[in-house]
């Protein structure tokens, strides 16, 4: 099964790029992906730009509207995003924990749907 991991995370923390703090932080993921690969776990991902460089599009009664940054005011923004193959949810759950990040911010973990099942992907009530 593929997980994403969607890695929340106050930006106030984040750090300098070439501070010894920033280089610290590095060092923490390359020891992360270092595991994954120990564990032969299959992954992707990739760190985002901070928040105000994105742009929300949301389209209302047939209108565009486009605004720069997030859609919403949050404390912790996405920052970044894994991709990882694991057999189940507890796995990933172990995964989330080793995640550098998840001990300042949030990881949420989802399953990734099958487009080629769309009847699997239904709404929670």
């Amino acid at each position: 099964m593929r997980y994403m991991l969607l890695l929340h995370h106050p930006e106030e923390l984040r750090h300098a790029p070439g501070s010894p703090e920033f280089l610290a932080g590095v060092e923490r993921f390359n020891a992360f992906h270092a595991e994954l690969a120990r564990r032969d776990i299959a992954w992707d991902g990739f760190p985002l730009q901070p928040s105000p460089t994105a742009t929300s599009v949301r389209v209302r009664d047939g209108e565009t509207v486009v605004s720069d940054g997030p859609f919403a005011e949050l404390k912790e923004q996405l920052g970044g995003y894994y991709v990882i193959d694991l057999p189940d949810l507890d796995a990933a759950i172990e995964i989330a924990a080793m995640v550098p990040w998840a001990a300042e911010g949030t990881v949420e973990i989802r399953p990734l749907a099958s487009l080629d099942a769309p009847e699997l992907v239904s709404p929670q009530t």
